[in-house]
């Protein structure tokens, strides 16, 4: 692989993965868009959003098995079930929306979900999160990193911070794990990125550990609101990215 021969890049690319790691572990969400991010500017448009989902597959698993004891398997099951479905329709799809429409949906909607009303009972309803699986899961393939969008829905829970933590991680790792399979479906050979991925997904481990680490330090008021923060200022990217693409 021509990557793995620049070692400076490579060595670029796993501290990548530990800070990214870090930023999710300790913030609760933001690593996934960030790591989106670098590993465009290197990897083959064709394999962006693949190998994207390959290495947080490893991420998100890796810090959803740290965290197992808080994670909301209700939510979980649930929100797999309605990511089964979202799967299944997007390997029909064979035309791909416009991007900045995507973007533009994608950054109001989290907006609405973070500080639109609140309903009466703030607990979504198991139809809710099935429709939230479904939906973010048809879309990731598109985008490739709906963690804030997942945020969102997960955000609408009454969690503390190491179940909102858990639960989003155990949500993202079977999306992404959806993804890797429809991915190979369409004929994408992931072996040949498997070394690089390995490497990355080791990097993230030891960011993922760190970030635990931190996040026990951080009292639960200013998790929440550091949460809120980050999802707020990630869509308010996308919202800048859709209108860069219009002009």
């Amino acid at each position: 692989m021509p990557i793995l021969e620049n070692i400076e890049l490579t060595l670029l690319l796993i501290l990548s993965a530990a800070g990214t790691s870090f930023i999710t572990a300790a913030m609760g969400i933001g690593g996934g868009v960030l790591l989106l991010a670098i590993l465009a500017s290197v990897l083959p448009p064709a394999a962006l959003i693949p190998v994207h989902g390959l290495v947080q597959l490893g991420s998100n698993g890796n810090r959803a098995f740290m965290t197992r004891q808080h994670i909301d398997w209700c939510m979980v099951k649930s929100f797999t079930a309605g990511a089964l479905i979202g799967a299944f329709i997007a390997s029909f799809v064979v035309i791909q929306l416009p991007l900045f429409l995507i973007q533009l949906c994608v950054a109001l909607f989290i907006l609405y979900l973070v500080w639109g009303p609140k309903p009466k009972k703030h607990q979504m309803s198991e139809k809710g999160q099935v429709a939230a699986g479904a939906g973010t899961t048809f879309i990731s393939m598109f985008v490739g990193a709906t963690g804030p969008l997942v945020a969102g829905f997960v955000h609408r829970q009454s969690y503390d911070k190491h179940s909102t933590t858990a639960t989003f991680a155990a949500c993202m790792s079977f999306q992404h794990l959806l993804k890797m399979l429809v991915f190979s479906l369409v004929g994408f050979a992931f072996w040949q990125w498997l070394p690089l991925v390995l490497l990355i997904i080791l990097g993230g481990m030891a960011g993922t550990w760190l970030g635990l680490k931190m996040l026990n330090k951080i009292p639960a008021g200013h998790f929440k609101l550091i949460f809120k923060t980050v999802i707020t200022l990630l869509a308010v990217r996308l919202l800048w990215q859709a209108s860069q693409s219009l002009f």
